[in-house]
């Protein structure tokens, strides 16, 4: 497991990054008392261990014309075709999210659209086309706020 390897300045870096992904390192270094070199080797090995994945641009969705945001959850009529499935949807570029879960849904999804005339046409065009497959809808009205998991020291 990834969190027995990382020591409290790992937590404090990671803390730092998860609030702002473009803090430079030298800033993080000097807040920590420690060289830029540190920061960056602390990183590198917290790369190779799978806990910080990358960084993102997060793009407003609305302002590039995407007003939007549906979830949907698919039932499944023959679990075996889970890859399959999600194979296709991997190929359709609205979809931003995909999660297999327990309850209900077989697959829980997040995608969006431009309007709601959009997000029917992927529904009926691209989504019923999968194999046996049915979908409930749920549209977001608005996304009232995102974060970041708590970074705390184990």
């Amino acid at each position: 497991m990834a969190n027995s390897q990382l020591d409290s300045l790992d937590y404090r870096i990671l803390k730092m990054l998860s609030l702002n992904a473009r803090k430079p390192y030298l800033e993080i270094a000097r807040e920590c008392n420690v060289s830029g070199a540190a920061i960056h080797q602390h990183i590198q090995k917290m790369q190779s261990l799978g806990v910080i994945k990358g960084s993102e641009t997060l793009i407003d969705p609305a302002s590039v014309g995407y007003d939007t945001c549906s979830y949907i959850g698919f039932f499944l009529s023959d679990p075996s075709k889970f890859d399959e499935v999600v194979e296709k949807l991997q190929e359709i570029p609205e979809v931003v999210e995909c999660h297999y879960t327990t309850g209900k849904y077989d697959l829980f999804i997040k995608l969006y659209a431009h309007n709601n005339g959009h997000l029917l046409q992927i529904i009926h065009d691209k989504l019923q086309n999968l194999v046996s497959v049915r979908t409930e809808s749920l549209i977001s009205f608005k996304e009232v706020f995102k974060r970041q998991i708590p970074i705390v020291e184990q």
